[in-house]
């Protein structure tokens, strides 16, 4: 579950693109990604998350495990489809554009895994399959909510769809990854 850290500058620039490709489809704009740094971070294929906030509370969120492109790329897509393309909630509208915040979280390969017991909480993200089940939930969210491993496989299942525990039948595969979180508030550029 390798992957390069992000520093600094790579968080702020992809907080950048994020919010500038969003900023371009609601100006109904071409995408016109700004030339990223040479870091190499940026160039990795890996997956990401990007998630919308707007007063505290979630407004969108949207990923891809699968990094088949440039992070910098994968986010701006990503950015895109939370804050138009999200179920639960109705697009984006320009009124909103200044009171969301952006919150990336840039994943490490899948990983599976035999033994939930090593599921760590505030490091791994969980990705439940059984059949046409599929359920995640990012690392953050149990720490965020205070949940043991247990509880955490246990909201991914329902996430998925699926009864609590499912987790223990042995026809659920748990795979887990890392990711490096971070956002507008975290970078202090809100």
């Amino acid at each position: 579950m390798q992957a390069a850290r992000l520093s600094g500058s790579d968080r702020k620039f992809l907080l950048k693109v994020a919010r500038e490709a969003i900023r371009s489809q609601l100006a109904g704009e071409a995408l016109n990604l700004p030339s990223p740094p040479s870091s190499p971070a940026l160039h990795e294929h890996r997956g990401a998350f990007v998630t919308l906030h707007e007063h505290g509370q979630l407004r969108g969120c949207i990923g891809n495990f699968v990094g088949n492109r440039p992070l910098y790329e994968t986010v701006a897509d990503m950015a895109i489809s939370a804050a138009f393309h999200d179920p639960r909630f109705p697009p984006l509208e320009p009124r909103e554009f200044g009171e969301i915040d952006l919150e990336i979280s840039a994943l490490t390969p899948l990983e599976p895994i035999e033994d939930p017991d090593l599921v760590v909480v505030g490091t791994h993200g969980i990705y439940l399959i059984n059949g046409p089940y599929r359920g995640v939930l990012l690392p953050q969210v149990a720490t965020e909510y205070g949940w043991d491993r247990y509880t955490f496989l246990d909201q991914t299942c329902i996430k998925a769809g699926m009864e609590p525990g499912c987790w223990r039948n042995p026809a659920t595969r748990i795979l887990v990854f890392s990711a490096d979180v971070f956002g507008e508030k975290s970078e202090g550029l809100v």
